[in-house]
């Protein structure tokens, strides 16, 4: 295959490499929030709240990768099962603000360990160097302007 073709084959597309990546990460990941009854989407919110506390809809979509429009039936789905409280801003009464529960705290403190260690063990398949590496070039790559 000359270098042409190898660069448009879609073991060099980019955009394949990284779902391929995705997919190859959250295999695990996707196992352990089955086992706590949570979809990727709604682990991601909690832990967004659980580090940053209560916020807005807008900031927790940013923070936790999602679109707005999502988050609003992430949001619903999370408080029905009593994972999140949704207050009205006590400054600004059209905008709310988002909590975890206890509920959903413990969602995250009892899978955390678990979640620490599928990463640790793809950090020690990769090598330190190399997973440090990846995530500082991931990172750049987030940052571009296109």
């Amino acid at each position: 295959m000359t270098t042409t073709n190898k660069n448009l084959s879609t073991t060099h597309s980019l955009p394949i490499a990284l779902l391929r990546a995705r997919e190859r990460v959250m295999g695990p990941v996707r196992d352990m929030l089955s086992d706590a009854g949570v979809t990727e989407q709604q682990w991601r919110v909690l832990r967004v709240l659980d580090e940053e506390g209560p916020l807005d809809p807008t900031t927790i979509a940013s923070h936790a990768v999602l679109l707005l429009p999502s988050l609003t039936r992430i949001l619903q789905k999370l408080e029905d099962k009593g994972l999140v409280t949704r207050e009205r801003d006590q400054f600004d009464r059209r905008r709310h603000i988002i909590a975890a529960t206890q509920a959903g705290t413990m969602i995250i403190s009892s899978n955390m360990e678990r979640s620490r260690d599928i990463m640790q063990n793809m950090r020690d398949q990769l090598g330190p160097r190399k997973f440090d590496a990846l995530l500082d070039l991931l990172d750049e790559l987030n940052q571009l302007k296109v």
